[in-house]
């Protein structure tokens, strides 16, 4: 009876954790399209519309490690809702602003730093949490609908907020976006966090663990994992070699083939809906058997698609033509990244102790969010210098070179030893 009452928690979990984040995300997505426009509209600058960009990326980088302490440590419902209360707060803080002495660049400065750090803290404790949400049987399908709301969001949101931006004002956008967190606390209040968690029970009097010494042990425990060292390594030269496509892919298709920003933009939408529609594929299909392996294929071809990129810089094509290549093209890579992503995240939330989840994900965060900017400005410089296809088809055989070596088939064999 108890189990039946928890496989229908379970459930409930299931579905109110993708409702509110899909709330929650959308909420973000339209914020943060009318935040860029409104920067770039009062002051034309981009260094000021990539100062906001940091504001977002540096904190995350910096907070990452805190907070996967915090999601060991201390409750994992309460610092969700407690963050998202925090994201709440910022934005009617933003709104009395606004009303009050107008928008100002610190303003929108600060709440984007503080939106930054609550949803860090929201982001690795939810990741930490669902083991605990969901049973065994359901991780693969808890985060595919995950990812399809969050593939949701990044479809809608710039959409919705292209159609209000210009005809609502500011602090329209901002009421929405604080309606959609409230919501998303509403619903994360009445979810129970360690319905399945197996977390060691905290003995009265005991004393803690000192917060640095913590974090190195979760280090300690990293590397004692070879299979988990292998997938994070093999994450992070794909957080970096991709800052070719993450680059190169804007200006090729802006700056060198001319392409129109309406047809640009139903570009970037395919790679959304690819990644859509492989979520939904996965959240309705039994768990993948070898996910490593299906993982390195996945690698693989999104590495043959990178250097694809590149092809209408070789090969002249009339402009319909190429326009239609890339909608193929972005589309195969929102695919090939979810199906590389899932069955990857899947082995992780089941291989990582329930005790380690939160340091283990924030080393992960905090090392692809480092890469990330440092592989975004590298190639920026390496784009000025050297032919934009040299670059995109050399990072690509690269990518595929390291997933050949780091997920080599003895490395296979010890991730599944039932294939032999």
């Amino acid at each position: 009876m108890e189990e039946a009452f928890k496989l229908k928690r379970a459930t409930y979990h299931l579905w109110t954790f993708t409702i509110s984040k899909m709330i929650s995300s959308f909420g973000a997505q339209v914020y943060a399209f009318a935040i860029s426009f409104y920067i770039l509209q009062l002051t034309g600058s981009a260094s000021n519309f990539a100062l906001n960009l940091i504001c977002s990326i540096l904190p995350r980088t910096l907070i990452a490690p805190f907070a996967g302490y915090a999601a060991d440590r201390y409750s994992r419902k309460m610092i969700v809702i407690v963050s998202q209360i925090a994201t709440t707060l910022a934005i009617i803080g933003l709104f009395i602003v606004s009303k009050t002495a107008g928008l100002s660049l610190m303003a929108i400065y600060t709440t984007t730093v503080i939106l930054s750090l609550t949803s860090t803290f929201s982001s690795v404790t939810f990741s930490s949490s669902i083991t605990g949400l969901v049973d065994e049987g359901r991780i693969q399908k808890a985060m595919s609908l995950n990812q399809m709301s969050i593939s949701f969001a990044a479809i809608g949101g710039p959409a919705l907020g292209g159609l209000l931006y210009g005809v609502v004002s500011m602090p329209v956008f901002l009421i929405m976006y604080m309606v959609a967190s409230i919501i998303a606390i509403i619903l994360e209040s009445t979810m129970n966090f360690t319905l399945f968690a197996k977390r060691k029970e905290i003995v009265e009097g005991e004393e803690k663990e000192p917060m640095l010494q913590s974090m190195k042990e979760g280090l300690r425990y990293l590397k004692n994992q070879p299979i988990l060292k292998s997938i994070i390594w093999i994450s992070l030269f794909i957080n970096f070699l991709f800052g070719a496509y993450m680059v190169g892919y804007s200006f090729i298709l802006i700056e060198k083939l001319k392409i129109a920003s309406q047809h640009f933009g139903l570009t970037e939408g395919a790679f959304a809906v690819g990644m859509l529609i492989l979520s939904i594929y996965f959240s309705t299909r039994n768990e993948v058997k070898y996910p490593l392996l299906l993982s390195k294929r996945s690698i693989i071809i999104m590495g043959i698609l990178m250097g694809a990129v590149a092809m209408p810089l070789i090969i002249s094509m009339s402009y319909f033509v190429t326009f239609g290549y890339y909608v193929v093209l972005m589309f195969c890579l929102g695919a090939a990244m979810i199906i590389t992503n899932t069955p990857m995240q899947v082995m992780m939330q089941k291989m990582i102790d329930d005790d380690y989840k939160g340091r283990v994900f924030s080393i992960i965060e905090t090392m692809a969010m480092a890469l990330m900017p440092l592989g975004t400005v590298i190639y920026g410089f390496l784009y000025d210098l050297l032919p934009a296809e040299s670059i995109l088809i050399v990072s690509s055989l690269l990518l595929i070179i390291v997933v050949l070596i780091l997920a080599r088939p003895s490395v296979i064999r010890t991730a599944h030893p039932e294939m032999e």
